[in-house]
């Protein structure tokens, strides 16, 4: 395990410096351990290059099936060391979520919970790989991952909304039919919520079949969606719970009250196997109870 631990330190920064720095050894003990590795396996694992230390491709292919062994191991000593009561997560984050919701709310769970440490992390990681160790994710979807435990937040509740500016400028939407006559903004990760919208109003539906819907413009980030809708690029369907202050404010507003409950939402999804780790169950909790009572804030109701 030494020497396993050693080489993927040592793929990963390409540096016996380096991996020798993360280890706490000395650089002389990492280049041994290289050798046992190299000596048992027969095979080299390592080669110098003009740019410095490369890997071999057995050694390249080795690095890439033990690398997420590795990983899963000291996952699964990390969750046995949760139960003990030491918690570390590490959770990714949508980036419209996070700003409109979840950061503000956030510290009352870190000083209700001083125990549990938690790591926002991007979905990506510097070397552009998939993160793997990830203990919770946010999704937005209908629910449904398997493996997987996925508790509803919020998001289902969508309204039609566009700019004060911009329905002027189209003549107005006096009748669910006219929505065909404006530019349609939509999120690329829901696509299927202007097909639920057609559904829901016959005009569009036939407009829909006889391909005279307009082209939408795609958005990956809802803050920049909801930005060009308040520019009056177009008319938008967006998660009720993002845009109380436009409306509130009349940057955005909702003609003739139309929207759609949408099958999907946004959800807190964490491995099956982890799902009642005490920090896991913790965290799980606090974000069901906190979205509850901002769905609650949202229609007005009392807490």
């Amino acid at each position: 395990m030494t020497m396993l631990r050693v080489f993927e330190a040592t793929a990963r920064y390409l540096s016996f410096t380096r991996a020798a720095e993360e280890l706490f050894l000395t650089q002389s003990a990492v280049s041994k351990q290289i050798k046992a590795l190299e000596d048992q396996l027969g095979r080299a694992m390592f080669m110098r290059g003009n740019r410095g230390l490369m890997l071999t491709p057995i050694g390249e292919s080795f690095y890439r099936e033990i690398s997420p062994l590795l990983t899963s191991l000291e996952k699964a000593t990390e969750n046995v060391m949760d139960c003990g009561g030491v918690t570390k997560l590490t959770l990714h984050v949508f980036a419209t979520l996070g700003e409109r919701w979840l950061m503000d709310r956030f510290p009352k769970f870190a000083r209700a919970h001083p125990d549990i440490e938690v790591v926002f992390t991007p979905m990506l990681s510097s070397d552009g790989q998939k993160q793997l160790k990830l203990d919770g994710d946010f999704r937005i979807g209908a629910g449904i991952w398997p493996g997987y435990v996925a508790d509803y937040l919020f998001g289902r509740e969508m309204l039609l909304v566009g700019s004060p500016e911009l329905l002027e400028r189209k003549g107005g939407l006096s009748t669910p039919a006219d929505i065909i006559r404006f530019p349609w903004l939509q999120h690329f990760q829901v696509p299927h919520a202007w097909d639920e919208l057609s559904e829901s109003i016959p005009q569009l539906a036939t407009s829909a079949k006889l391909g005279q819907a307009p082209q939408a413009s795609m958005y990956e980030f809802y803050n920049i969606l909801i930005r060009a809708a308040v520019g009056g690029l177009g008319l938008a369907l967006v998660p009720r719970i993002w845009i109380t202050s436009e409306l509130a404010g009349g940057k955005l507003v909702n003609p003739l009250s139309i929207g759609i409950k949408s099958k999907f939402g946004y959800f807190f999804v964490v491995p099956e196997h982890q799902a009642e780790l005490k920090s896991v169950a913790a965290l799980r909790s606090w974000l069901v109870e906190e979205a509850k009572q901002t769905q609650r804030e949202v229609l007005g109701l009392p807490s």
